[in-house]
């Protein structure tokens, strides 16, 4: 075990920077870029590999919560959730397994187009995801669902950001409803998603869980706290979220790609 000594000033930011990660994550996804640089700033003598396995935790913590708040409340079909997330919770595990084969700098750009185009599809069709109800079921879509629920855990596996954005636009397409309604569905997966990457993570011994523990509890205060706000905000919050999450994860990939 690495040594703990951040001092308290590194303990408040870590555990502060937890809790707006949680927030973030269940609003719309990408809690990683808050979390996973402030504990590489104040922990440097932690492995990157280390890191992003701490980190895993207390994603998976807080988006559990979040998952389970949300759901309750919005209330999808119990049985498709079961299906999707067991699936998403194999191929991200496969994902996990076989990163360390994939070229991150061939995926970056790509992924930036997606974003782009993402972002530009939901700017331009304010009416895309704005529905009531549960939305279209049966038939080519609870297929055209598991086929995107096991792309999108594979790609979580292998590279991750954008996910739940990924998992959002996916859920609401396929089956013609709301974005409230997606994103409880892809809190559910994605929980699922981080659970199969974390397995990899705990059997190759990179989880802090000293660190760990004290993250997932500030990770699961702010993911509650986000659940209430998206569930107050209804589908508008969500469609400017995701507009907001288009922009910072493009910004912060070419960076990584081109900086």
């Amino acid at each position: 075990m690495v040594g703990m000594d951040f001092g308290l000033s590194g303990w408040a930011i870590l555990t502060i920077g937890a809790g707006v990660a949680g927030w973030v994550d269940a609003v719309i996804g990408g809690g990683g870029l808050v979390l996973i640089p402030l504990i590489l700033a104040v922990a440097p003598q932690l492995a990157p590999a280390t890191a992003l396995a701490t980190n895993k935790v207390a994603a998976v913590s807080g988006t559990a919560s979040a998952a389970v708040t949300m759901v309750r409340k919005v209330r999808p079909p119990k049985g498709e959730l079961i299906r999707m997330g067991l699936l998403a919770l194999l191929c991200s595990g496969l994902g996990a397994a076989v990163a360390s084969l994939m070229d991150t700098g061939v995926m970056r750009p790509i992924i930036i187009v997606l974003m782009v185009a993402v972002g530009i599809f939901v700017a331009f069709r304010p009416d895309f995801g704005s529905g009531e109800g549960l939305g279209v079921r049966g038939g080519w879509r609870t297929w055209a669902a598991l086929g995107a629920v096991a792309a999108i855990a594979f790609y979580d596996g292998i590279f991750g950001p954008g996910t739940g954005m990924f998992l959002i636009m996916a859920f609401t397409a396929i089956f013609s409803q709301n974005f409230l309604t997606s994103a409880a569905m892809a809190k559910v997966v994605n929980t699922c998603t981080n659970v199969g990457a974390l397995v990899v993570f705990i059997t190759g011994g990179h989880v802090e869980w000293a660190l760990a523990v004290v993250l997932a509890v500030a990770n699961i205060i702010g993911a509650q706290l986000g659940a209430r706000t998206v569930l107050g905000g209804g589908t508008r919050l969500i469609r400017y979220a995701l507009l907001t999450l288009v922009v910072v994860m493009s910004v912060y990939l070419a960076w990584q790609q081109w900086g």
